[in-house]
């Protein structure tokens, strides 16, 4: 078969075909994309449910793995169990029964102080809206007294902006829950087909965890099949590098909001700051976003804390003070503690992510940006090192910093001020012995 398939003609034969079906795709995708995209939505919405259960599976794996290993076994390894596979099978059972439990825990937490605490506040806002809007005209006014041109530009502003952020409230946050409300109540079996997802994707999550050592076993195998060994070892040493970079971030970011949240909770309620859970809230789901999440948390709270009692302006510094030592805490202290280096990316890098994919996609791609942005910027610095291997040229950073050029002679320094600081590595200074040997060699040679 091989014989064969060195042949040229077979070849010409099969590239010929390659290229005929790439077009016959490329002209499908450029003037049919509209029933290309009916298809995979149709495909998107039959393993949807799939999609959900292994989505699910996947973030509440290290939850799983931290019940079973940490907990379970040590327990269960001190009970006298002569069968070893039926002992790990309870333990995988009753570790996936935990897990379950504690999600619909949290999942009715979160739903409870949704219903208690959240939507009665936003009421509570919208009702009083404009008397607030009315105490801020009055401190706009009587600050601006000796001026009163410049204060009923002001107030006439407030007046505009006020007004159409009570429309944007009424029309969009009340009136689109009230409409879905009604919409539930009234069909059955439209509630009935937003949870069917939810539900076919739960029961497939639990097959998932109760199998996840057979599901990663048989993609190794399925990659070993397809691909040298070398690049199989490769691919599985990239997924695992990626899933550790993703469920690191995403497991500790989360830990670490709902503890910022819990904080700015207790701290508000000691402050006796208006609308406290509210802000715990925005402050700790603003915290997923990296960098720019607590000047996005912390913004919008302070404008409501100064709406609410604009005669008391220092509520709002008091807040602001707490919000950066919280901030402070958090970036100094309780992230690292939580996150370390999960990423290895510098602040630099951090700041470009989050900026380019969330003008890309918006807050979703303010989220991901980073673990993402860290997966290609792993890639690209491993390529890089591989590269200078090849060349057997020194791979740390550190090695280049004085370098003006490298010649067959080796590196060549020309910042002067940083000679004394940086010291040659020792792959440099092999890489110098080699280049002088060959160097040597070569006009031994010519001399002969």
């Amino acid at each position: 078969m091989k014989e064969h398939f060195n042949n040229k003609y077979v070849r010409w034969g099969v590239t010929a075909f390659c290229v005929i079906a790439a077009s016959i795709c490329f002209y499908y995708l450029v003037f049919h994309g509209v029933n290309i995209k009916i298809g995979l939505g149709k495909l998107h919405n039959i393993l949807r449910p799939i999609v959900v259960g292994f989505v699910l599976a996947y973030l509440l794996t290290p939850v799983l793995n931290y019940i079973e290993y940490r907990i379970m076994k040590p327990v269960f390894k001190r009970l006298p169990v002569k069968n070893t596979a039926k002992r790990d099978s309870i333990i995988r059972g009753i570790s996936i029964l935990t897990t379950a439990l504690l999600f619909f825990a949290v999942i009715y937490a979160l739903v409870a102080m949704f219903v208690s605490q959240i939507v009665p506040s936003i009421m509570n806002l919208v009702a009083n809206f404009d008397t607030y809007v009315n105490n801020v005209t009055n401190v706009i006014n009587n600050l601006l007294a000796d001026n009163p041109e410049v204060g009923s530009y002001v107030v006439k502003k407030i007046n505009q902006y006020s007004g159409e952020l009570e429309l944007w409230l009424t029309d969009n946050v009340f009136t689109a829950p009230a409409a879905i409300i009604k919409t539930i109540s009234l069909s059955v079996i439209n509630l009935l087909s937003v949870l069917w997802n939810w539900v076919i994707g739960f029961i497939v999550s639990i097959y998932v965890l109760a199998s996840k050592e057979k599901f990663a076993g048989q993609t190794k195998k399925i990659a070993y099949a397809l691909f040298e060994k070398q690049t199989a070892n490769m691919i599985i040493r990239n997924f695992r590098f990626t899933h550790k970079t993703f469920i690191g971030f995403f497991s500790g970011k989360v830990l670490d909001s709902i503890i910022i949240g819990l904080l700015c909770f207790i701290g508000t309620t000691l402050l006796r700051t208006p609308y406290a859970a509210l802000v715990s809230v925005i402050i700790g789901v603003t915290n997923i976003i990296p960098f720019f999440g607590p000047f996005l948390g912390a913004v919008p709270c302070t404008i409501l804390i100064f709406l609410v009692d604009p005669m008391h302006p220092l509520n709002s510094l008091y807040f602001i003070i707490f919000i950066l030592v919280l901030q402070q805490f958090d970036g100094n202290v309780l992230g690292p503690k939580i996150l370390g280096d999960s990423t290895g990316l510098t602040s630099f890098w951090v700041i470009f992510a989050i900026t380019v994919f969330g003008g890309a996609f918006g807050v979703l791609g303010m989220i991901v940006g980073v673990p993402v942005f860290a997966v290609i910027y792993a890639a690209v610095k491993s390529l890089v090192n591989m590269a200078l291997s090849r060349r057997n040229m020194p791979i740390a950073t550190e090695d280049y910093l004085t370098v003006g050029s490298v010649d067959e002679e080796g590196f060549h320094e020309y910042i002067p001020e940083f000679k004394q600081n940086v010291k040659d590595s020792k792959q440099v200074r092999i890489f110098r012995k080699q280049n002088q040997k060959d160097g040597k060699n070569n006009s031994s040679g010519n001399k002969k």
